[in-house]
């Protein structure tokens, strides 16, 4: 016997969207975008290289700082506009905010996802949204097919960039919401761009 998956509502709040039960058993994530459910394609295998790679050096500087931050992967995050139809999926956020037991991470202060052929215009649409989340300081966006970057900072005023920095291959990467320095050639050590 098939299992179907059953289908969602017309239009989903956050709070349904979270009650719902997909019948989806592939352990696939899925994010909520305007209200409807959209499910989101496995990621390659350099794609799920520089995420771990990035949530240890993340994760690795955090505990060696004694920052009070911490590294979480695929939260869920609620951009502010449209706060009631969307769930955002990034491949990874930063929040100083205390551990709980909530299915939506609060408090981003970095969010970095993972650009993809695939997925380009999906990231950056997540992109955008992540900048209406009034905690967010930083968007780095890491390519998965070369050693490349997009970083975007949100000024002392609380505006954003008209453009992201672009950083290539011989790069520093800085990220200053968590005060980390590395070469952006790190994320791809365990990768064939490496």
């Amino acid at each position: 016997m098939v299992a179907l998956r059953k289908q969602p509502p017309p239009a989903m709040t956050v709070e349904e969207f979270l009650a719902w039960d997909n019948g989806d058993r592939s352990g696939r994530l899925w994010q909520l975008r305007d209200g409807a459910p959209e499910a989101m394609a496995p990621a390659t295998e350099a794609h799920g290289a520089i995420q771990s790679e990035l949530a240890r050096l993340i994760g690795n500087h955090l505990l060696h700082t004694g920052r009070p931050c911490r590294v979480v992967t695929t939260p869920g995050v609620v951009p502010r506009v449209r706060s009631s139809a969307n769930v955002r999926i990034p491949d990874l956020a930063v929040t100083s905010a205390p551990p709980g037991r909530e299915r939506l991470l609060s408090e981003p202060v970095l969010v970095i996802e993972i650009l993809s052929p695939s997925n380009a215009e999906q990231t950056w649409a997540n992109v955008w949204a992540y900048t209406t989340i009034p905690s967010v300081t930083e968007i780095l966006v890491v390519s998965s097919t070369a050693v490349r970057a997009e970083l975007l900072v949100r000024g002392s005023d609380g505006t954003w960039p008209g453009g992201a920095e672009t950083l290539g291959p011989d790069a520093r990467l800085r990220l200053g919401s968590i005060d980390l320095m590395l070469p952006l050639a790190a994320l791809y050590r365990t990768t064939v761009l490496a």
